[in-house]
């Protein structure tokens, strides 16, 4: 069998395998005409806008073309990749229930408008293929009975005992459709708008790869693979990360390998850590990203106990399976900050007080439905600057803002690739009125901006936006002059004062090394090290490290005096 066919037996079966490895196979050949791979490696240059499609607006413009115009305005520099969240005609979950794959919403423009980004910039698409809008023609077809999608959703028949199946969200798992046949209890997952897909079917996972092919010949770079741990169900098991889901995933890196060897999938798995890197398989056959969802809260952990410790630990036991695999490191997000990625390194005590923290700033607390049919908290909806800094407290703008680009500094640092969320690149705040008017609590990171608006702020220096922008890009242009901070490169967490997050970064080629120092705390720290001296990456200044004093919050980036000597 070829290596398509094997993967494709291992969810199927050899005899189904073979019945539609022909059918798999004309598709892939018929993509390979139309897509030219290209050398797009990742580097240290590497990082990730992550906006909505019409997150500035002005006017009557096509909000893609506004926010074409405004990346290239005050992005070209500072990142130089963009993820577009779902961009596709959609009813709910804000963009989330897709409607037409295939499709642009025509509220923000065309597939002329999102190519258009490129060539400055590279592009993520999302594939939401867990499920689909219940307001879709597949479903729709679905529900009159036609023969061709009457296997693409997941049905139920019976009282079948579903009690182990994990659940994201505190909603039924099961949603009541009428249909000339009689009515249907339909497998959703996430909401009764949003129809979990039917991968037991073969002629899904055909549909949807030749989706992500259509993602690819438009210029996907990165495809971000949404709440793919649920994928497979089987009933009697828990539903998520089982061995046909892993197999998916194998599936279509092979399909896609053999077709755009460029293109990288991403996983975005909010789950506990364990589980998370499981996604990059053996580090060749699964994802090349993972995305790090531990990092928010711990991140958070981190500053409101000004104790590096936890993290610090935790960072060492970040060890990447293989060469072409790496993080996708981020802070913030469209969605709140999952709290199940942080079981297991942090006691119930500790998540319990982030929840606390969270509600004291001004957030709100989504909840999850347990096996036992007890709730927990599941994701802190909180733009990620009041979630660091409390906005009633008697602290000055300069200082919030020191300990927010200190904790964004940290995230850079990392090994991967940095994913920067757009609220965050701008220091917003949360935004309760819109919770108020959407009734939903992650609406309080979504607002959409006035592009006049936010080009006054920035143009502002005193501005909130202009601070933390201004600091932002230089943090972000920085990392990028250093092959240090390549995705594939080394990293070596350093001990030297418990309020202090010291990261040394080493770039693959073992020639470049900086050394970060994060000062995690209101108060100024000093402590000793084990460097003489070095070069600032910030200023490219000589400095005197062996021993060292950091003011409140203050971040230190620089290369040792002895990896400028032996260059």
């Amino acid at each position: 069998m070829t290596s398509l066919q094997t993967c494709l037996a291992s969810i199927y079966g050899v005899q189904t395998a073979s019945q539609w490895i022909g059918s798999f196979e004309t598709l892939i050949s018929s993509y390979q005409t139309k897509i030219q791979a290209r050398d797009d490696a990742l580097t240290e240059r590497d990082s990730m806008l992550i906006t909505y499609g019409d997150q500035a607006q002005r006017g009557n413009e096509k909000p893609l073309q506004t926010l074409k115009f405004f990346s290239e305005t005050y992005l070209t520099d500072v990142v130089q990749g963009i993820h577009i969240l779902p961009f596709y005609p959609w009813t709910s979950d804000d963009g989330f229930s897709v409607v037409d794959y295939r499709q642009i919403d025509k509220k923000l423009g065309d597939w002329e408008d999102v190519s258009a980004f490129q060539p400055k910039f590279k592009l993520m698409f999302d594939a939401v293929i867990n499920h689909i809008s219940s307001q879709s023609e597949w479903f729709q077809k679905f529900l009159v009975d036609d023969s061709h999608y009457q296997n693409y959703f997941v049905t139920v028949e019976g009282e079948p005992d579903l009690s182990q199946v994990v659940r994201p969200r505190a909603l039924p798992l099961l949603t009541n459709f009428q249909t000339p046949s009689g009515e249907k209890k339909v497998w959703t997952t996430f909401s009764a708008d949003q129809i979990d897909l039917n991968y037991k079917n073969p002629q899904v996972l055909l549909e949807i790869l030749d989706i992500l092919c259509l993602y690819v010949q438009h210029g996907a770079t990165f495809i971000r693979l949404d709440a793919i741990a649920y994928m497979w169900k089987e009933i009697g098991t828990s539903c998520i990360h089982l061995p046909q889901t892993h197999a998916i995933i194998q599936f279509l890196r092979e399909a896609l390998s053999q077709i755009a060897p460029h293109v990288n999938l991403i996983t975005e798995t909010n789950v506990p850590h364990v589980d998370n890197i499981s996604y990059f398989g053996n580090g060749t056959n699964e994802a090349q990203l993972v995305y790090n969802f531990a990092l928010p809260p711990l991140t958070l952990h981190t500053f409101h106990t000004s104790d590096a410790t936890t993290l610090s630990a935790w960072a060492k036991t970040l060890i990447l399976p293989s060469d072409k695999t790496t993080f996708f490191n981020f802070l913030a997000s469209h969605d709140g900050v999952g709290l199940n990625p942080a079981r297991g390194i942090l006691s119930n005590a500790e998540i319990d007080s982030l929840v606390e923290k969270t509600l004291e700033h001004g957030g709100l607390i989504s909840y999850k439905h347990n096996s036992d049919g007890s709730k927990s908290p599941y994701e802190m909806n909180i733009n990620y600057f009041d979630a660091l800094s409390n906005p009633n407290a008697n602290e000055s703008i300069d200082l919030q803002v020191s300990r927010f680009i200190s904790a964004q500094a940290i995230m850079l640092s990392m090994i991967g690739v940095p994913g920067i969320y757009f609220h965050s690149l701008f220091g917003s705040r949360n935004w309760r009125a819109g919770v108020e008017q959407t009734g939903h609590n992650r609406t309080i990171n979504r607002q959409k901006c006035s592009f006049d608006e936010l080009q006054k702020e920035l143009n502002d220096e005193n501005s909130l936006r202009a601070k933390v922008f201004k600091k932002y890009s230089a943090l972000l242009k920085s990392r990028k002059s250093s092959p240090a901070f390549h995705p594939h490169g080394t990293q070596k967490i350093l001990e030297f004062h418990k309020s202090i997050f010291a990261i040394e970064r080493i770039s693959p080629d073992g020639k470049s090394c900086v050394v970060c120092l994060h000062n995690v705390s209101s108060q100024k720290i000093s402590f000793a090290t084990h460097f003489e001296s070095g070069i600032d990456l910030f200023t490219n200044q000589k400095i005197q490290i062996k021993n060292i004093s950091l003011e409140p919050y203050q971040v230190m980036w620089f290369t040792p005096n002895r990896w400028l000597s032996s260059e």
